[in-house]
């Protein structure tokens, strides 16, 4: 008779022991998921910023080969993609820098839902997660080059052109980080911002009266 209470004493505390274990474990799970959250994110914004930093060497070694004209300033006929200035053919602007970009995938925020495309012969708005300001230049280093197509304006963007005002307003949506995003300057450099962030370096980069031209891959 002993033997059997033994048994079943044994039994029950192992139940008990195991009924612990997956407590624990189940509270560790909850108190790690936050920060492999927060991490993956932080993850993929330091991916997405790596990517503008290359697109903009890009933009500027093509440049640098081209009169020092970027590719929405010249003609079609010398290599360039001045005659597609509608967010219609964004990815125009990206197409004719395959040597300097290199890889189309490059093009894909790692936040995107967006695929890159086989190839560049292939590509569409599509596979692009980026915008293209239509008149940066390096005469105006704080200005607005590219950056997350999630960016939104006082207006509703015309076939496919969002226009933007220094100092007007500007946002970003959900979309992609969260509503925040990436911006690559003219000079360059990248900044990562929040909304009023984003509002702060519109309003700090140019010309009041100025209106940019912003082409986004829809």
């Amino acid at each position: 008779m002993k033997s059997t209470s033994r048994r079943f004493t044994q039994k029950g505390f192992t139940l008990v022991a195991l009924l612990v274990i997956v407590a624990v474990l189940a509270i560790l799970a909850a108190m790690l998921l936050p920060a492999l959250t927060g991490a993956h994110t932080r993850s993929r914004q330091i991916q997405c910023v790596n990517n503008l930093k290359q697109i903009g060497l890009s933009f500027r070694l093509w440049e640098g080969d081209n009169g020092d004209k970027l590719p929405m300033d010249v003609p079609r006929a010398s290599g360039g993609s001045k005659e597609y200035e509608t967010g219609a053919d964004t990815y125009r602007h990206f197409q004719v820098m395959s040597t300097q970009l290199f890889n189309p995938r490059i093009l894909i925020c790692p936040a995107d839902d967006r695929i890159a495309a086989a190839s560049f012969d292939q590509m569409k708005n599509q596979n692009v997660s980026y915008f293209v300001d239509l008149d940066a230049n390096e005469s105006d280093p704080q200005r607005f080059l590219d950056g997350d197509r999630n960016i939104t304006g006082g207006t509703e963007p015309e076939n496919g052109i969002l226009k933007l005002v220094p100092g007007g307003p500007a946002s970003w949506t959900s979309a992609i980080h969260n509503n925040k995003g990436n911006v690559g300057l003219a000079d360059g450099s990248v900044q990562t911002a929040s909304n009023p962030v984003l509002h702060s370096l519109l309003q700090n980069s140019g010309d009041p009266t100025n209106t940019w031209r912003i082409a986004l891959p829809e």
